[in-house]
């Protein structure tokens, strides 16, 4: 059956439904659960009683699959202690499952600033579980990123991004260590101008990043085509080699980039321009 909806516009609980089998998705660890973030309301910030965070389990195509969801909605999807643990335990029980004869496949919806400010080393600790969870995952079979929007995928999530075995962006995707805020409070406006949308989606966004292959697919904004690209990406098994083998490569250019001046599109796409999949 045929999904026209904006992928980018579904919440996270949507978006976990639209890519696993109809009828198939079961959540874990649900808002009834009321696990959420013991530290927000000492803080005067109303929490959510899922955190945050979707871990659903079903099938896609048939097989078993795990689909993990970041509601970019809230706290601009960042990583605390309890979202980042149920995210975390999602994909360490998935490899257990590989490990013990059950081919479970995982999807990650990304749409987060990284650590949650208000939850900080607690936060850091989740994301280095879930980098480490990724890396174990991956051997047994791949593990799917989507950044679609609008929150895009920053912090120590971006790196958890690149850990993945595929990605999948839109055009209206952003992908960064840095978010721009972030760069313009320390750098300076001059170096980076947060306001500046062309500017931001030149640098950080999916088209760019798909052209300088740090990504594997960019689709439109639809459920049929992130559900395709996705469906392709499972479909070619575990990378004979992944991205992050290839960081000697990453490592020689950035360094020998010239920071004195102004990067831009050109600059970005001649940076990585040979073919590193």
């Amino acid at each position: 059956m045929r999904d026209d909806r904006s992928f980018i516009e579904l919440k996270a609980r949507q978006r976990a439904h639209a890519l696993l089998d109809e009828g198939s998705y079961r959540e874990l660890l649900d808002p009834f659960e009321g696990v959420m973030s013991p530290w927000l309301g000492a803080q005067g910030i109303v929490p959510q009683a899922d955190d945050g965070m979707v871990v659903a389990k079903g099938t896609i195509n048939g097989k078993p699959a795990v689909v993990v969801a970041i509601e970019g909605a809230f706290q601009g999807g960042s990583m605390g202690e309890v979202s980042g643990a149920k995210m975390a335990a999602a994909l360490e029980l998935a490899a257990e499952d590989n490990r013990n004869g059950i081919p479970t496949q995982a999807v990650l919806s990304l749409e987060t600033g990284g650590v949650r400010l208000q939850e900080a080393n607690l936060g850091l600790a989740a994301i280095a579980d879930i980098h480490a969870a990724i890396v174990d995952l991956r051997r047994y079979t791949p593990v799917v990123g989507i950044v679609a929007g609008t929150v895009g995928c920053f912090g120590g999530m971006s790196i958890a991004a690149a850990l993945c075995s595929y990605l999948i962006v839109t055009r209206e995707a952003r992908l960064g260590l840095n978010g721009p805020q972030v760069i313009e409070q320390e750098a300076g406006i001059e170096e980076y101008d947060s306001r500046d949308r062309p500017f931001i989606w030149s640098m950080t966004g999916g088209e760019i990043r798909y052209q300088s292959g740090l990504v594997e697919a960019l689709v439109g904004d639809g459920v049929n085509a992130v559900k395709a690209a996705m469906n392709d990406a499972l479909a070619k098994g575990v990378p004979a080699k992944h991205r992050t083998d290839n960081y000697q490569w990453y490592l020689d250019r950035l360094s020998n980039f010239d920071t004195r001046k102004q990067a831009d599109t050109e600059q970005i796409h001649a940076l990585f321009a040979r073919d590193v999949k």
